[in-house]
């Protein structure tokens, strides 16, 4: 932050704001002075100066003035300030309608449909050699700036809870936008500003940073595997991911570790190596050069991406093989980031006073250089440059550490990226020593050296990969450039037979219920099924049956020997009916079949949608490694915890439901159904408030809310705290019921509690049928896109 900025700030909050109409503290929010990182080529990346964030504004004079003062700002008085303990449901109203102006009648499927897709790639083309005189081209070509753009865009994405990601455009959005590692790509989409104003509702954000990357890479002469569009974009900044507990840019890696000595311990879900990067420190590990621990965190950080050793290798490389690392200047000169930046900025950051400010005056990374000799061409003198060459450790203008040849010929040398008369030396980082350093990854580089063909190819797929990761399965993909062959970390599934008729089904309903199947078995092996779906990267869901397959079938929260015995009962049903029916449909038919029959015992008569086609997977078709990631250890609509856990249960249940795609409201009802449906794990009965089990009724809200009892914790023997408690009637202090703390909160928060009662309401029996079936119709249709 300049002085004149400091000075500015410090005459804006002790001056006399009598009568002022506006909110005095809504822009007073702690920020951390330039963190640098991530050359514009696009690969791992770096480091940081911190300032100090104690700085306490003085409260202005209000008088006279008739706005709320702290309404806006982030010492509001908000429940969640008062009351830090308590629940906080906003990871459930994450995107809200409200904050789409598209309005519900928009269809972004159908809008891009009607695009030109020839068209946009001719115009973005030709944009990579259109300099802008306010950003000027590095050797007149974007290619490099719009591919770390879509990289990093794709790059946030981590497989354990499949957040992150190019899905939603979120890189427009806090905290993205301002992170350390995306310096200066607030002028790439800014350089595509025109484009987007082009198309229209036609192409989202999302859709056009990664169809950017495509088209720089093919405008320097590669030619990529293909792109599908279909990523809709968000309206609202994604608060519910979780990038880490630091309070700090790019604090020690330490922070993230149970031992720092171990990499692979780097704290679940997350997968950069520090706060504000989207991959590793590029100057090695917090800063400290060292390639052979950097590929310790590589390994880590891209496996947690879905990435093997030779997807790694080919990633980073052909990243490189295009544009420059940023850092010819000082970088403690750097005025704000977007989020941060003075309001004459219009959303632009990272303000560099010295020179002209961009150039060959840019400071990104830090990092100061270009990898290959023709940098804005497709070839393959990375590996014959890292490969060739002794390297040495040197410091860039901006003092980053950065490794440069001991000895190069003049020709190898690359031109400056706006003095073509000046050559300067290439450079490597910490992660791209690390691809020689260590052995594995050096076996992968010079097979790629001595095979250029095959490198083509892997670096295609991966390339791919990266970029559509979290798009989904294929059904999801739009346009006529999506490659025709099936992937496996696609999770195919092939079509099921959609064509059964209105009788056929009634048929196989009725053959369910005269089956000897436990009814409650049958809705849990399809809530079970269903479950795994996650809408960060639409992977899991009952379509294909995966549940019968490895890994799924041997999970413990899937209780494998009940599952079994469910499956057993289906394929026999599937093997003697007289048309084509998958189990993955049976699944779902047999749940919403018992969930007819239980809301007939409550006195309503409802009947479930189901439409059939659900297909059954094969092993070949599943990624084993990649699904395990899915696997729950916990379910709060099963009243089961896998293990003890830092986090409390409650808090585990919004998570698992935020995945899942659910509301508060849905929330609410599925467990208060599943309860009294019996569905609890191991048939524990805890929340079972009801006499009689099995019954869809409304029992346990009329229970949970009845002021005829009291709760209280069970302890152990040794007078220990557990998470359980007991109901016990008022008159006579017997114990009625038992519960989890799962149970308890939907009556001791006041949000949830208020859901609640609706459904105890005396009128609202068939109102809580009705939302259960339509939330439980919801999970189970939740990953069909077609």
């Amino acid at each position: 932050m300049s002085d004149s900025t400091n000075t500015s700030t410090d005459n804006k909050n002790t001056a006399d704001n009598s009568g002022c109409p506006v909110d005095h503290k809504g822009s007073n929010t702690a920020s951390t002075n330039t963190t640098y990182d991530q050359g514009d080529g696009q690969g791992p990346t770096i480091h940081s100066e911190n300032v100090d964030n104690s700085y306490e504004p003085q409260r202005p004079s209000m008088g006279g003035c008739p706005v709320m003062h702290q309404a806006h700002t982030t010492t509001s008085s908000a429940a969640t300030d008062w009351w830090p303990n308590a629940l906080n449901l906003d990871i459930l109203h994450q995107q809200d309608y409200k904050t789409d102006p598209m309005g519900a009648d928009f269809d972004y499927a159908k809008a891009f449909k009607q695009l030109d897709l020839e068209a946009v790639k001719t115009d973005l083309k030709n944009l990579m050699t259109e300099s802008q005189e306010w950003w000027p081209a590095d050797w007149g070509h974007y290619g490099g700036l719009m591919i770390r753009m879509a990289w990093h865009s794709a790059g946030t994405y981590r497989r354990a809870d499949g957040r992150g990601g190019s899905n939603t455009g979120n890189q427009r959005f806090a905290p993205l936008n301002s992170w350390p590692d995306n310096v200066n790509l607030d002028k790439a989409r800014r350089l595509l500003w025109p484009v987007k104003k082009k198309y229209g509702n036609k192409l989202s954000w999302a859709d056009l940073m990664i169809l950017a990357g495509n088209m720089a890479y093919e405008s320097m002469g590669f030619k990529t595997l293909g792109f599908a569009g279909g990523r809709a974009d968000i309206w609202h900044p994604e608060k519910d991911i979780y990038w880490g507990s630091e309070r700090e840019w790019l604090a020690a890696t330490k922070n993230r570790y149970d031992n720092d000595e171990e990499r692979e311990s780097l704290e679940n879900p997350l997968a950069a190596v520090q706060m504000g990067l989207i991959y590793v420190n590029p100057e090695g590990v917090d800063g400290n050069p060292d390639p052979i621990k950097t590929a310790q965190d590589i390994r880590t950080t891209f496996g947690r991406m879905s990435m093997n050793d030779e997807e790694t290798v080919a990633l980073t490389a052909g990243g490189h093989t295009v544009g420059k690392c940023h850092g010819n200047g000082d970088a403690s000169l750097l005025e704000d980031e977007p989020e941060g930046a003075e309001i004459k900025e219009q959303g632009l950051g990272w303000r560099n006073p010295k020179g002209t400010g961009n150039a060959g005056d840019t400071v990104s990374s830090g990092i100061e250089g270009a990898w290959t000799t023709n940098p804005t061409e497709w070839n393959y003198e990375y590996f014959d440059l890292l490969l060739n060459h002794e390297w040495a450790l040197t410091k860039s203008p901006a003092g980053a550490w950065q490794w440069e040849p001991v000895d190069i010929k003049e020709e190898d040398r690359p031109l400056d990226a706006h003095d073509p008369s000046v050559r300067r030396n290439p450079i490597m980082t910490d992660a791209d020593m690390a691809m020689i350093k260590d052995p594995i990854y050096r076996e992968i580089s010079e097979n790629f050296h001595n095979n250029p063909e095959y490198f083509d190819e892997v670096f295609a797929r991966a390339w791919f990969k990266l970029t559509h990761r979290d798009l989904g399965p294929k059904s999801r993909y739009l346009g006529a450039d999506v490659p025709s062959e099936d992937f496996t970390w696609q999770d195919p599934i092939p079509e099921g037979n959609a064509d059964l008729s209105t009788d056929d089904i009634d048929r196989l309903k009725a053959q369910i219920l005269d089956s000897d199947i436990d009814h409650r078995e049958l809705i849990i092996t399809a809530w079970d099924s269903a479950r795994t779906f996650r809408a960060s990267d639409y992977r899991g869901g009952a379509n294909g049956a995966r549940i019968r397959l490895a890994p799924q079938k041997d999970w413990l929260g899937n209780e494998p020997e009940q599952l079994a015995r469910v499956l057993v009962a289906l394929t026999t049903i599937q093997t003697n009916f007289d048309k084509e029916v998958s189990i993955a449909d049976l699944i779902v038919l047999a749940g919403n079949t018992a969930i007819e029959k239980a809301a007939a015992n409550a006195g309503v008569e409802i009947e479930v949608p189901f439409n059939a086609g659900r297909g059954d997977a094969s092993d070949e078709m599943t990624e084993i490694e990649s699904f395990s990631d899915l696997e729950p250890i916990h379910d709060g609509y099963r009243n089961w915890i896998k293990g003890s856990y830092v986090v409390s249960p409650e808090e585990m249940l919004l998570d698992r439901t935020q995945l899942m795609g659910l509301t508060a409201p849905e929330m609410v009802v599925l467990v208060g159904g599943m309860r009294v449906l019996d569905t609890n794990y191991a048939q524990s009965q805890q929340g079972v408030f009801t006499e009689r089990a099995g019954t869809l009724s409304n029992d346990f809200f009329v229970n949970l809310t009845d002021m005829s009892y009291t709760w209280n914790p069970i302890k152990t023997d040794n007078n220990e705290a557990t998470t359980l408690y007991e109901l016990r009637e008022r008159a006579t202090g017997n114990v009625k019921w038992q519960a989890s703390r799962v149970d308890l909160v939907f009556g001791s928060n006041s949000i949830l509690r208020a859901y609640a009662e609706l459904y105890a309401q005396d009128d609202n029996l068939e109102k809580f049928v009705k939302d259960f079936v339509n939330a439980w119709n919801k999970v189970m249709n939740a990953d069909r896109f077609s």
